[in-house]
């Protein structure tokens, strides 16, 4: 068996089982914004989709606990270096604790500060604080989820990783439909059932590490993984994947919160359509975890010739999955949007925008691998810059571009995000990650 089919297996190993799972991560959303679309009206819709953006503001900001987690384990893993591993994960979940307990203690505050921003209707600002308020609880389980994944993943394990992605996003889409529809909860049934999924992963994730990796965990020394020069050169790494994150947030966040200024209608509109456009990006994932995973892994063996083979195979994957994903988004929008709601203002609202998802695969899907790749290098501070030129490119291309084209201007800035991260990340990976292994 030649060398790049088994390496193609590989790839295929950790993809689908990431895809699987990634799978039903937008039903979630989905069904979030069709239990609001099916109990109220815009507003409802609305305020889903801001009480989510107000979790996904949080969230974001510390997506570096799965991202830095994950590349440390991977190369650790291609090492052997088991207590390495061990002692990330608990430097992990010790940081993602801390980071819920700010969180709770500074809930009101941000609330408050949140909708000093936030130009929307007194009818949206309910639906979301009441959310928010509900959901805020699940916030220690959610962010001790996000190491639970990045160590699956880093030690070539997106199955577990599966199988609590699964749980999480299928107990939440039924316990919110069931407590919606069919308890007093109304609305507030959405965030319950977030707050279940939730406790539940968690629960379901820890059961899974100690069945098969009690034996390297107990590895963990906890004095030593507190250690100063661990904690700094872990904290050093995981800075700069905060302020990618940040930036990030900057993108996806002021998307909606820009939509909010064009009335409740667009702003729903706007929703559906960031689900929609996010939707193809679910199966590229699958992918840059594989590449988080096996870039890390290689460069910790240090072989190079894998390294490159597996960096051009992922590449031949996405583009693959990029032409499928353009031809399906061809066919079946309009009947996307009307499992989200039957609200005829919103459906029709989002037909001027549809054509941006056709070219939403082959504008973003190099960007998507690219920031797997970087993650199993280690390659923190290049992903910090090129994530924060992207935020800078799309402020700069909305308000250019605002005047002229109206809430268009909103999705030109979103792509011209995609195309700056493309760019600078092909640029210097030759420095940033084939240079890491000599």
């Amino acid at each position: 068996m030649s060398r790049p089919r088994s390496l193609n297996r590989q790839i295929l190993g950790l993809a689908v089982p990431s895809i699987l799972a990634n799978i039903t991560v937008p039903f979630v959303g989905i069904v979030d914004l069709a239990i609001a679309g099916h109990l109220g009206d815009a507003a409802a819709i609305g305020g889903i989709a801001v009480g989510t953006m107000l979790f996904d503001m949080l969230y974001w900001n510390v997506g570096f606990l799965r991202v830095g987690t994950g590349g440390i384990t991977a190369q650790a893993y291609g090492r052997r270096d088991w207590k390495c591993a061990a002692e990330t994960f608990v430097r992990g979940i010790a940081t993602s604790l801390l980071m819920a307990f700010l969180c709770l203690v500074i809930q009101w505050l941000y609330v408050w500060v949140s909708f000093l921003v936030l130009d929307c209707t007194p009818e949206v600002a309910s639906v979301a604080k009441e959310y928010f308020f509900i959901r805020i609880w699940a916030v220690p389980a959610t962010m001790s989820l996000f190491v639970f994944k990045g160590w699956f993943i880093g030690m070539q394990n997106t199955v577990y990783s599966m199988i609590t992605d699964i749980w999480v996003n299928v107990v939440n889409m039924v316990a919110s439909w069931l407590l919606a529809f069919h308890t007093p909860l109304g609305l507030k049934g959405v965030a319950v059932g977030t707050l279940i999924a939730q406790w539940t992963g968690l629960a379901l994730a820890s059961l899974l590490l100690l069945g098969r990796y009690r034996s390297i965990i107990a590895r963990a020394s906890i004095r030593h993984a507190i250690r100063w020069q661990h904690i700094r050169s872990f904290f050093r790494i995981n800075l700069d994947l905060f302020i990618r994150s940040f930036s990030m947030l900057v993108v996806y966040n002021g998307f909606t919160i820009i939509a909010t200024y064009y009335g409740d209608t667009q702003l729903a509109v706007s929703a559906v359509m960031m689900k929609l456009l996010l939707l193809y990006s679910y199966f590229v994932d699958g992918f840059a975890y594989a590449g988080e995973a096996l870039t890390g892994r290689f460069i910790g063996e240090q072989d190079k010739a894998q390294l490159h083979r597996v960096i051009r195979l992922l590449f031949w994957w996405c583009l693959g999955i990029a032409a499928v994903s353009t031809l399906a988004y061809a066919v079946i929008p309009q009947t996307l949007i009307g499992i989200i709601t039957d609200d005829p203002a919103v459906h029709a609202g989002c037909k001027p925008f549809l054509f941006w998802l056709l070219l939403m695969p082959v504008f973003s899907c190099i960007a998507f691998v690219w920031d797997g790749i970087y993650i199993g290098a280690t390659a923190s501070r290049a992903l910090r810059n090129g994530t924060v030129g992207s935020a800078v490119a799309f402020l700069v291309t909305y308000f250019l571009c605002a005047r002229f084209f109206g809430i268009q201007s909103l999705y030109i800035a979103y792509f011209a995000h995609l195309i700056w991260r493309s760019a600078y990340q092909t640029l210097f990976a030759r420095r940033e990650v084939y240079a890491r292994v000599p």
